[in-house]
């Protein structure tokens, strides 16, 4: 792992899509089938409505009365507490942490449609930068993220594949790359990821789930 990245120390991938960011703050992506007792949050990053992403059951468990929810527009009508609703390209603040909003879309493919609202995040935390793409193909508005660590999905079908990945990557140049979006019984194998690797000439972080 790369020591000049800090977060990648407290970075745990739940399988799939689903991230949890340990803090303070305490910072879950799209949690969804989280197995045990999943430490309480301080914010929940919803990037749209699917029910691998969006899953209420899920984001109750890990909720307290001071948890703070962002979530697309789709996303937050399914969802009950402390609920900011975030369109790309607009950004909100919880307390030292910067939340942006940014696109995330197919294109060609009817899955994730541009008008549907649905988000990546950009995180700053601790100085650094996080980019969770969110289901997305390899889109025009990477060329202008800048990050430390960017969580990309490679499973194919539904988000780009490793192929696609690997350019996305190169267009965004983070530190560390870290391959999502394949497994879970749902899209995509561990196959994906290593692929993924094999593409990309920038360091990659293949994370085991847990």
């Amino acid at each position: 792992m790369n020591a000049s990245v800090g977060l990648l120390e407290h970075l745990h991938w739940l399988g799939h899509a689903s991230f949890r960011l340990d803090g303070p703050p305490t910072i879950y992506f799209d949690p969804w089938n989280l197995k045990g007792r999943p430490p309480q949050a301080d914010i929940i990053l919803i990037s749209h409505e699917h029910y691998d992403h969006c899953s209420p059951k899920d984001v109750e468990q890990i909720s307290g009365p001071k948890t703070v929810i962002v979530a697309n527009p789709e996303a937050a009508k399914k969802l009950r507490g402390n609920v900011r609703v975030l369109r790309p390209g607009e950004r909100t603040t919880v307390g030292d942490v910067e939340i942006e909003a940014v696109p995330a879309y197919n294109v060609g493919r009817p899955f994730h449609p541009k008008r549907g609202e649905h988000l990546g995040f950009i995180v700053t935390v601790g100085g650094e930068r996080v980019y969770f793409a969110g289901d997305t193909d390899r889109i025009p508005e990477m060329a202008d993220i800048h990050c430390d660590v960017a969580l990309l999905p490679v499973g194919g079908t539904y988000t780009m594949d490793a192929e696609a990945a690997a350019q996305a990557a190169a267009d965004i140049r983070p530190k560390v790359a870290v391959p999502m979006h394949y497994g879970a019984g749902v899209v995509g194998t561990r196959a994906d990821a290593e692929r993924f690797r094999s593409l990309y000439d920038g360091e990659v972080v293949i994370l085991e789930a847990e």
